[in-house]
């Protein structure tokens, strides 16, 4: 799975990014202060116009503070039967109808049959909830102005507060159940659409070793098994009629035997290894260059896409990942090291075969480093290597740390002579104080592995799928509060389609939130949005400079003022597409309590300013005067 925006721990991340949104938020809410005095003053005069500001401000605080739990509640209760009157239903039974018409699209044949059902049932409903909640938060209350049906509410002693937080709420709750429905049918659509189970005839087994006469009882067995789902597997017994059928579109099924008179029944179990959700320990990716100098990327091979970086094959260009918290508590049986490698080929060659590469293991205090599996590279899938405890490898030597004339860190090969051991212990030798190295190279010639830092990880344990599952319907849940957020508050000062435009800007906005934090930084080639604009009008190239002279300087002039609104504005913006985690469950990662924290506290923050900010624009309203 391709993770191209990096999860930063919790506690690092709360230390940080939410005080550099409420700073930008903080400081655009005393300008908007200051402009409204200024208003205020213009119109009014100085004196009238600051008391008039300081009195709204005053009254603000009552409205915000003193509210009323009970009005609010009758207000969230009018909200959901108001949208139970428009028919809200009809999005839940299309979404049944959805579901009973998918299996004539849905194939269970394909190579990955889970990520396709995942991906088909939570697409599915993210698309009809946040349409409808976009409908029902961007049209209610305008709607209700026009029908004067809200004029009934703020006759009684109501708070603006309360009306936008009752719809706010109302909504929510709306949607939530919605989403619970929604989710329990949809696991249940995709336990049962998955579940199958094969036969294992005894005439289609031959005995594993082609030396052993045919029926001979007692020896291993090899074969097909019948075919379901449009998949069969490899069927592998052992002498006592036990094993499994093979890993085939990621599962496989244990098998059992059974003497029944004088014919053997075997009976496959349900199918295993599919509805996982891995808990992976992720390392800190550094590249060595060909000669195995320390290098801040490794070969460009020419791949627009930069996610990857390359090792040279038949080189000592190495990917180095540095673990943490490799301990026997956590790994007792040892390591199972699952990686999902690129491969570039300068020459085809077979091209069944995969590429040949090597795991190094290396403790970083002593050096000591051996050779702890080669292998040959699976592309486009997940590749699964399992490291026991005692290794007894084919090399064993020491990689010392060293700075050359240029002050750049290199790593020596020193040969342990008589000091090398038979086997060695995987946390009493590799490990120091359970940090450890796991080196990665290239052996084919003229090939190259493309690595990036998520394309290998240690598998500490596997979480519960279905509250795995849970986990990305929490994701859809806090895409639909901030669409309903961004609704009702563009709703109460913009009509109704034109509320729908802006949220749909905002949140479009989102997703390409770290584009424009990139742009804002300087970070992206070709310069600033005018700089770039110039480079299309005179078909110059992105990595070339401009020719001096004043248009360039007043482009660049231009685009370092531009550049700092960008980033105002791209900091305001929530991070709607960083909510969505359908990719970490379909491809069977677990959804970290970090991202959980992070994402809902970020929820619930933008949840609270929109909610302060609709109630401002409300209150200006004459309806709610």
């Amino acid at each position: 799975m391709v993770v191209e925006t990096q999860l930063i721990p919790f506690h690092q991340w709360i230390a940080q990014g939410p005080l550099v949104w409420l700073a930008v938020v903080a400081a655009l809410v005393v300008v908007g202060v200051f402009f409204s005095a200024l208003v205020a003053v213009v119109r009014h005069g100085p004196a009238v116009g600051l008391e008039l500001t300081g009195r709204v401000l005053g009254s603000s605080v009552g409205d915000l503070f003193c509210m009323s739990p009970r009005r609010v509640w009758a207000l969230t209760r009018l909200a959901i039967k108001d949208s139970l009157r428009r028919r809200v239903v009809v999005v839940f039974v299309v979404f049944l109808l959805l579901l009973l018409f998918a299996g004539w699209f849905l194939d269970p044949s394909s190579d990955h049959p889970l990520r396709l059902y995942i991906g088909f049932v939570l697409t599915a409903t993210s698309y009809l909830v946040l349409l409808l909640m976009l409908f029902l938060s961007a049209l209610s209350l305008p709607t209700d102005l026009k029908n004067k049906t809200l004029h009934t509410v703020v006759t009684k002693p109501v708070r603006p507060s309360e009306i936008v937080l009752g719809r706010m709420l109302g909504f929510v709750l709306l949607g939530t159940m919605l989403l619970v429905l929604m989710g329990a049918i949809s696991y249940v659509f995709v336990i049962r659409g998955l579940a199958h189970t094969h036969e294992v005839v005894p005439g289609n087994l031959v005995p594993a070793n082609s030396d052993e006469p045919a029926g001979t009882e007692g020896v291993p067995l090899r074969g097909k098994s019948t075919r379901a789902n449009g998949h069969r597997h490899d069927v592998a017994l052992d002498r006592t009629g036990r094993g499994r059928l093979e890993m085939t579109q990621d599962h496989f099924h244990r098998v059992t035997s059974q003497q029944q008179g004088d014919r053997t029944v075997y009976h496959v179990g349900s199918p295993e290894g599919m509805q996982v959700a891995r808990v992976p320990l992720y390392g800190k990716l550094r590249f060595m260059d060909s000669q195995r100098h320390e290098a801040d990327r490794g070969t460009n091979v020419g791949d627009e896409w930069a996610y990857r970086s390359y090792l040279q094959g038949g080189s000592l260009a190495a990917g180095v990942w540095s673990f943490d918290g490799v301990t026997p508590q956590t790994f007792p049986s040892g390591l199972q090291l699952e990686m999902t490698l690129g491969v570039f080929r300068t020459y085809k060659g077979d091209i069944e075969q995969g590429v040949a590469g090597v795991l190094l293991l290396r403790n970083p205090k002593t050096g000591l480093t051996v050779e702890a599996k080669v292998f040959k590279s699976r592309e486009f899938s997940t590749d699964v290597h399992r490291l026991p405890r005692k290794l007894t490898p084919m090399t064993a030597y020491r990689l010392k740390e060293e700075k050359d004339s240029d002050g750049r860190v290199k790593y020596v090969r020193e040969e342990l002579a008589g000091n090398a051991k038979g086997q060695y212990d995987l946390f009493d030798d590799l490990t120091d104080d359970g940090h450890l190295e796991v080196w990665l190279q290239c052996l084919d010639p003229d090939q190259y592995f493309g690595v990036a830092q998520p394309d290998l990880y240690l598998r500490a344990r596997n979480a519960s799928f279905a509250l795995n599952f849970a986990k990305g319907y929490f994701g859809i849940w806090m895409q639909m509060v901030l669409v309903i957020c961004f609704g009702v508050m563009f709703s109460t000062f913009l009509s109704g389609p034109v509320a729908m435009i802006a949220t749909v800007g905002m949140l479009v906005g989102g997703i390409f939130r770290g584009f424009m934090i990139e742009l804002a930084l300087g970070k992206t080639w070709g310069g600033g949005p005018v700089e770039s604009f110039i480079r299309i009008l005179t078909q110059d190239n992105v990595v070339s400079d401009l020719p001096e002279g004043i248009r360039t300087t007043v482009a660049q002039t231009v685009d370092a003022v531009l550049q700092r609104g960008l980033w105002v504005v791209a900091r305001i913006l929530p991070p709607f597409g960083d909510f969505d985690c359908a990719d970490y469950v379909a491809y069977g990662f677990n959804v970290s309590g970090s991202w959980i924290g992070e994402r809902g506290l970020t929820t619930l923050g933008f949840a609270v300013a929109l909610f302060v900010v609709g109630y401002f624009f409300l209150k200006t309203r004459e309806v709610a005067r």
